[in-house]
This record gives structure tokens, sequence and C-alpha cells, in this order.
């Protein structure tokens, strides 16, 4: 049963890393910002993914405040 989880987690993860991955590609940042905000999220998967999530730079769909 462990497995089952943490391969249910593992894909969890990996669709979230990809979704943060195409909405840094497609934000308005310059593209050395991009690179390194994809890096974060490609060699850290959890911290990266929560840290773009506060932190990073938004898509062009969303509203900025």
């Amino acid at each position: 049963m462990g497995i089952e989880v943490a391969g249910i987690g593992g894909f969890i993860l990996l669709i979230l890393v990809i979704w943060a991955i195409v909405s840094i590609v497609s934000s308005g940042a310059s593209t050395g910002s991009k690179v390194l905000w994809v890096l974060l999220v490609l060699v850290l998967p959890v911290i990266g993914f929560v840290v773009w999530l506060i932190a990073g730079p938004r898509g062009r769909g969303r509203a900025s405040i």
C-alpha cells in the first residue's frame, strides 16, 4: 500500500511541476528569470514548487495584484 501512495504522490508532484514549468515559460518575466525558476523547480521539485507558487512569475492569463 505504501508504494501505491508514493506512486500517486509522485504522479501528482509530476503534474504540478509540469504545470509550474508551463506557467513559468508563458510568463512575461525575463529569459534569465525564467531559466532560474525552471531550474529551481526541476532541481528541488517540492520546495521549488512551493517557492514558485508563493513568489514566482505569473502567467500572462493571470491578473497581477
